[in-house]
């Protein structure tokens, strides 16, 4: 196979070359102003987050982990509460129930879209709950503590089932907390409003990461929670900032989790082309389709009517995964896994005490995905070397099973 130049899971340098000028521009301010802890930079990078996402309310805040924490906590969950959520995500998703005092919890995710299965929330409320009539909360009958929130997590840049995953949270009293670090601008159609709705705009509060690498990243750490109550936002707002409501005056004992305003103007610089490169993503994403598509064994991306996704990650499923990246590295193309051991299986949760086979579609998938390059500035002709050289590797898995095959059946 032909030495080609390599291809890189993700180009962080080529959009920041491209917004140099714009995004020297933001930083020579901030210089100038010495406004680095929030000010009007970040006061108008919320505005326009929070109109980006059809949201109300946008908190800026340190990282992802800070909004997903901020946001249980400003939508009341409390200490001790279970906190639902899926064992196919990133550890920041539980990280951030933990840190908030309450206790993770997991259902697992849909075969396809690897999002949360709405049918298995609803049984585990139905089978491992029951309604104390003291508190009208529904308390787990093993561990005898309330369920109080869900967080369904948006993953790949897709959205989660929400009308279902709203149904069951109405109907059993829970907190509704979207994950859509990896969705900013992802929309899903709701077929009880007749409409499509922003991936932030549908729970009680929502949080995202600004993570480099995400489809809307700062130059460091960020991150934000969107919401539609006001309750909500004004008490992410007094966490984020050691609990004070002004300076010096200190309601509650808060963290140190604000956005740098440094890193909000970079946002505000890259907001405006956020759409735009979702579209790029869209479609490098149905050009790997269009070419993946007739391989049998590379099951490629679902994406259900009810979905816009703007692929922060593009995830095929192959039988040997590990052979497939060390094929591809050698050609010089980079990969990723997202995530290679579901949380329930990992060391961090060993006290919760689940084992092989508790969540089996989270682990199947775990031992299968891979994610392919993809990035806005993707070029066609690498896609085509990409799919090219997932081909050469798949035929060649094939004859050696082949061979193999005929080697046995000559001994039998």
């Amino acid at each position: 196979m032909t030495v080609n130049r390599p291809i890189p899971f993700v180009d962080l340098v080529t959009p920041h070359v491209e917004l140099q000028d714009e995004l020297v521009a933001a930083f020579t301010t901030a210089i100038r102003s010495a406004a680095f802890i929030g000010g009007p930079a970040v006061e108008g990078f919320e505005r326009e987050f929070a109109e980006f996402c059809d949201a109300k309310h946008c908190v800026g805040v340190s990282s992802g982990t800070d909004a997903l924490r901020f946001a249980l906590t400003g939508a009341g969950v409390q200490p001790g509460d279970i906190v639902l959520t899926v064992p196919h995500t990133f550890i920041a998703t539980t990280e951030a129930i933990s840190q908030a005092g309450a206790f993770p919890d997991f259902v697992d995710v849909d075969a396809r879209t690897y999002t949360l299965d709405s049918a298995l929330l609803r049984q585990y409320m139905e089978t491992k709950c029951a309604l104390d009539t003291g508190t009208c909360r529904y308390v787990h009958r093993t561990l005898g503590k309330p369920v109080t929130a869900v967080i369904p997590v948006h993953l790949y840049g897709q959205t989660a089932d929400m009308d279902p995953i709203l149904e069951v949270a109405e109907q059993f009293g829970l907190v509704v907390i979207e994950d859509a670090c990896q969705a900013h601008g992802a929309e899903y159609f709701s077929k009880k409003e007749n409409r499509w709705r922003k991936a932030g705009s549908m729970g009680c509060a929502a949080a995202f990461s600004f993570y480099p690498g995400k489809n809307l990243g700062a130059c460091g750490e960020g991150g934000a929670i969107t919401t539609n109550d006001e309750k909500v936002a004004k008490k992410s707002r007094i966490l984020r900032d050691h609990g004070q409501s002004q300076k010096y005056h200190h309601e509650i004992e808060g963290y140190n989790g604000r956005l740098d305003a440094i890193q909000a103007a970079i946002l505000s610089v890259k907001l405006p082309h956020l759409a735009e490169w979702n579209r790029r993503r869209q479609d490098a994403a149905r050009r790997y389709d269009d070419m993946l598509s007739a391989f049998e064994d590379v099951i490629i991306p679902y994406q259900p009517e009810w979905s816009r996704s703007v692929y922060h990650l593009y995830v095929i499923r192959v039988f040997d995964r590990e052979g497939l990246q060390k094929y591809l590295a050698e050609a010089k193309i980079y990969t990723g896994i997202h995530y290679p051991i579901a949380l329930h299986l990992q060391r961090a949760y060993k006290h919760l005490g689940y084992k092989q086979g508790d969540f089996p579609v989270s682990e199947k998938a775990a031992s299968e995905i891979l994610s392919l390059p993809m990035y806005p500035q993707l070029e066609p002709r690498d896609q085509t070397r990409v799919v090219q050289t997932i081909l050469a590797f798949l035929s060649q898995s094939l004859n050696l099973r082949e061979h193999s095959f005929a080697l046995r059946e000559s001994q039998v």
